[in-house]
């Protein structure tokens, strides 16, 4: 996973990593965003109706090894669930096709992204950011959201605390291109439905758990049997926008179902190995390839430059960083 050959996508990266730092403060071992979660592991085996979209090796073999990670937002490690600045929640999934070769998909709780550039984004947290009602009105994210309808429409969007990590849905926002072996192309954008159904909690309810209750509820739903989720693609038709993560696709668009992950066990000696992975939302394998949605290559470059950071930090444990 190298860093993009443009130097301002990698300026811009550290810009928006030192942001969240200063929004969130700094935690050495985690993540500058969606800091808590946990790792599960288990296999992917695709429909008989996934190679017709892509000839990728996960949806033509047999099935796949997989590992999922569930997380809650903002980079504070000591988040509790029920906090509502958890949401959305994250929902990101590394399919190993060989020694060293893997491709993954990441996705969060919310359908859609609330600027279109990186740049717009890193706006946006610095609005949000130094927004204080008391210097007057209106604030610098009420002046920002005034001219970024994509932005209001995403924090408008109702973000309600789900049952289980298990019982939400998570969308891939930003668009993807599939190619079959026959050399057709479609654009799609994935999405994660769970099998257990999507249930989702009132405000009230959501209070009266306690601070750890999703992370407890996915640990005792793992060892009673798999967790099961549908990887779909919504595909886009002729026409549709496909490099702007905050434009929504109608949705009368076909939805194809691409096969099940199915999750079975907790991964060993999860804190670390949650230090070390670095999720890559590029899928840099035969079959799928990248939009021009400008935001993917920058989000490559911001996970890349955090998990280094991670890496070198020294052992660390959840509330302890």
């Amino acid at each position: 996973m190298p860093l993009p050959n443009d130097e301002k996508v990698v300026a811009l990266a550290q810009d928006l990593i030192e942001q969240f730092d200063a929004m969130f403060g700094l935690h050495p071992g985690f993540r500058p965003a969606h800091a808590k979660g946990t790792l599960l592991a288990g296999t992917f085996t695709p429909t008989a109706e996934a190679s017709a979209l892509s000839r990728a090796p996960h949806f033509t073999r047999p099935s796949t090894p997989v590992t999922v990670r569930f997380s809650n937002s903002t980079g504070v490690p000591i988040i509790p669930d029920n906090n509502p600045n958890a949401n959305p929640r994250g929902f990101a999934v590394r399919f190993y096709l060989a020694e060293r070769v893997h491709t993954d998909v990441i996705g969060h709780s919310t359908n859609g992204f609330p600027t279109r550039t990186g740049q717009e984004f890193l706006e946006f947290l610095r609005a949000a950011s130094t927004s204080d009602p008391a210097k007057g009105e209106p604030t610098a994210i009420e002046k920002f959201l005034g001219t970024h309808p994509a932005a209001l429409a995403f924090v408008q969007a109702p973000k309600p605390a789900p049952a289980s990590f298990a019982k939400e849905e998570y969308f891939g926002v930003m668009a993807m291109k599939f190619t079959n072996a026959v050399g057709a192309s479609r654009y799609g954008r994935y999405r994660i439905v769970p099998e257990a159904g999507v249930e989702h909690l009132s405000d009230a309810e959501a209070a009266g758990r306690g601070p750890e209750f999703l992370f407890q509820e996915i640990g005792e739903r793992i060892g009673k049997g798999p967790v099961r989720f549908r990887l779909m693609a919504q595909l886009a038709n002729e026409g549709d926008t496909v490099d702007d993560a905050t434009v929504h696709w109608p949705e009368d668009r076909t939805v194809r179902e691409l096969g099940t992950i199915a999750l079975t066990e907790a991964v060993a000696a999860n804190e670390d190995e949650q230090k070390h992975i670095i999720f890559d939302p590029i899928p840099r394998v035969d079959g799928i390839e990248a939009s021009d949605d400008p935001l993917l290559e920058l989000r490559a470059a911001v996970y890349l430059i955090s998990g280094r950071r991670r890496r070198g930090a020294g052992a660390f444990k959840i509330g302890t960083a």
